[in-house]
């Protein structure tokens, strides 16, 4: 699976954006997605995810309430609207996948997945 994000952009502080994430190959729909971020000098961290069955998701407490994972598998794509945005929202942002048919519960950790991104800036001003 490959995968290339875009959407990342300048935003002041209060915004909205939405970012995407395309995926090539078949069989997206078999696939849970998560959304991860890594700002400078900083370890990577989770954001967002949702599974390849019934869309159920999850979000970092950071994120909960503002931001929102979705996917349109018709489009092998996955989205994530992020609306009041913050100065601390500010990094890259990856999506990622983990093996296909994942069920696992370890989905807020990077090792859990295993394509990426090459990760799109967002950068939030204040």
């Amino acid at each position: 699976v490959q995968l290339v994000e875009s959407g990342g952009d300048l935003v002041q502080a209060g915004g909205s954006l939405r970012l995407s994430c395309v995926a090539s190959g078949r069989a997206f729909s078999t696939y849970a997605m998560g959304w991860f971020r890594q700002a400078p000098g900083k370890a990577r961290e989770f954001v967002a995810f949702i599974r390849w069955s019934g869309g159920s998701t999850d979000y970092a407490d950071s994120v909960k309430g503002r931001f929102t994972i979705s996917r349109d598998d018709a489009k092998n794509t996955l989205y994530l609207q992020m609306n009041s945005l913050k100065p601390e929202d500010t990094a890259v942002y990856y999506c990622a996948a983990p093996p296909q048919y994942y069920n696992g519960s370890y989905y807020d950790r990077p090792i859990a997945y295993d394509f990426w991104g090459q990760g799109t800036q967002v950068t939030v001003s204040s």
